[in-house]
């Protein structure tokens, strides 16, 4: 039985470059508590929430106003056994023109029913782009996490991650 990836879709009455522009503002829909560039083709940025959750992600393909992709290259959940779940999949934003705006699908390419971490990870993806990204599109300000100064050598040390 094949198991399926993670989608949502969102449609908004915006134009695809203002939902490309939304996308790529991740402090402005995900976290304020990210450190690196979230824009452009190759750029490598870090998230970060509380003791819960970081992770550390590069934008593979970006093609303005249609699609942007993230390949998680490292990832650590607190409330999980094992820490390979995230690990090599894919974030995909795939924007295309629909009845009266842009329709944005968004897929966790990866994130599969039997993932340990599934039903969270499945309610928290929900929340951030159903109503945090959707806000910031049609209203210009999304609901992030907040920052919160979790950056720092110790905790990048303490993962095994590089600063981006």
């Amino acid at each position: 039985m094949q198991q399926s990836d993670f989608t949502t879709t969102i449609l908004v009455a915006a134009t695809p470059e203002q939902v490309f522009n939304a996308v790529t503002n991740v402090r402005g829909w995900w976290s304020e508590e990210i450190s690196g560039p979230t824009a452009q083709l190759n750029d490598v940025f870090l998230y970060h929430y509380k003791d819960v959750h970081i992770c550390k992600m590069q934008l593979i393909e970006v093609v303005p106003n249609k699609r942007v992709v993230w390949l998680v290259l490292d990832n650590y959940f607190n409330f999980i056994s094992d820490q390979n779940e995230w690990k090599g999949t894919n974030v995909i934003f795939d924007i295309g023109p629909a009845d009266g705006g842009t329709q944005l699908q968004f897929t966790h390419q990866g994130l599969v029913p039997a993932n340990e971490c599934y039903p969270i990870c499945h309610d928290a993806w929900t929340n951030y782009i159903q109503h945090s990204l959707y806000q910031l599109i049609t209203t210009g300000k999304g609901a992030p996490n907040p920052e919160e100064g979790g950056f720092n050598e110790a905790l990048l040390k303490k993962w095994n991650l590089q600063p981006a």
